[in-house]
């Protein structure tokens, strides 16, 4: 049985750094400088410079979006082990995200310019940082495919698999999840309200899909919810918040 804790310590074993050797990772460690972000902080804002390299030592982040309508939605969460952030090729270039601190967190910053010459240096860690690149855009495709090509109903189905898979424990067949998700924030997650949210999560429940106990879901049937974003079996570093 696989076991997870509260959302500052989700599944081990899908974080994004796997395409890093522990050489690799103790160098870009040396020239971090460490800050703590208090749980509801922002650590960077959409429209800041986009020159810098987050790696999560402990907590989980949010990345969010927001439209002109005045919502956020919900790209990505990130655990700790996670690096982000955005790095582009000129100073003129701005992020396009806000980061936002889920839970108490400590972060090492990496300077892009430091970040550059360890890349010029070693051979071996460019190498790895490109894989990392690889699976980075993987990751974000596949987030896109579930939300653009089956409905609100397979990028609803998609982002409760993944949940499952960074906060969930299997009990009985079942998968149980550790924290509780609003239909808010759920809706957040694919782009859609709250009422329609609601809808979807009422068949789902009706169905037998799911089943929710003070205000945690429960997965009844996977396979169901797979059938209904076509699951196609993505690894668990890709099939993640």
């Amino acid at each position: 049985m696989r076991l997870t804790c509260a959302v500052d310590k989700a599944s081990r074993g899908s974080e994004n750094t796997n395409s890093f050797s522990d050489k690799t990772m103790s160098m870009m460690k040396d020239v971090m400088y460490e800050h703590s972000y208090p749980k509801g902080s922002s650590i960077f804002w959409e429209g800041e410079a986009s020159d810098k390299l987050y790696f999560l030592k402990s907590g989980a982040v949010k990345l969010t979006k927001s439209t002109d309508d005045g919502q956020d939605l919900t790209l990505y969460h990130f655990q700790s082990g996670d690096f982000f952030g955005e790095l582009e090729g000129n100073d003129l270039d701005l992020t396009n995200f806000n980061a936002e601190a889920m839970t108490d967190c400590t972060v090492g910053i990496i300077q892009q310019s430091d970040l550059e010459t360890l890349l010029w240096q070693n051979g071996d860690m460019a190498i790895e940082f490109m894989k990392w690149m690889g699976y980075m855009n993987r990751f974000t495709q596949t987030k896109l495919r579930d939300l653009m090509f089956y409905g609100k109903q397979g990028a609803l189905a998609s982002t409760l698999i993944r949940i499952a898979n960074t906060y969930g424990v299997q009990k009985g067949g079942k998968i149980e999840f550790t924290i509780k998700f609003t239909n808010e924030e759920l809706a957040n997650m694919i782009g859609s309200t709250r009422e329609t949210v609601n809808r979807m999560l009422g068949k789902l429940k009706k169905d037998g899909v799911i089943s929710a106990d003070n205000g945690k879901i429960t997965i009844n049937s996977l396979p169901e919810l797979k059938k209904i974003c076509h699951c196609e079996g993505c690894p668990l570093d890709i099939c993640r918040l």
